[in-house]
């Protein structure tokens, strides 16, 4: 009996060790993006390439320097700022991730308002 119960525990420990069904996020740093239009969002197009960000929408493009702290939090600031709001620091967390995306919430400087949203990656 105890022969199998340790063959069982070594079976169960070799498939849970080998099953990795959580998507990487490293994989969501660089590439091409997409935020789809809704939920307070323009259909808005992100290229990450290195410590930058660049968002395309509307008739604009920004560029971001983007600071991983970890794999689920990342902090965004304007290049060039155009007003006092665009001065203020982006705060990103992940707070879902999927095969092709991921959730977030989004704070801007201190403030109390929380932007939700998803972002798909387009490329892979």
């Amino acid at each position: 009996m105890k022969k199998i119960t340790l063959i069982l525990i070594t079976l169960f420990t070799f498939i849970i060790s080998c099953k990795n069904d959580e998507p990487n996020p490293d994989r969501f740093k660089t590439g091409k993006f997409e935020i789809p239009e809704g939920k307070g969002y323009e259909k808005t197009i992100i290229i990450r390439q290195d410590s930058i960000q660049i968002e395309k929408y509307e008739n604009r493009i920004d560029t971001l320097l983007i600071t991983w702290k970890n794999n689920f939090n990342y902090t965004l600031k304007m290049l060039h700022p155009k007003n006092a709001i665009d001065e203020e620091p982006i705060h990103v967390k992940i707070t879902g991730l999927k095969n092709n995306s991921y959730e977030f919430e989004a704070v801007i400087g201190h403030s109390n308002f929380i932007q939700k949203g998803t972002i798909f990656k387009k490329d892979n």
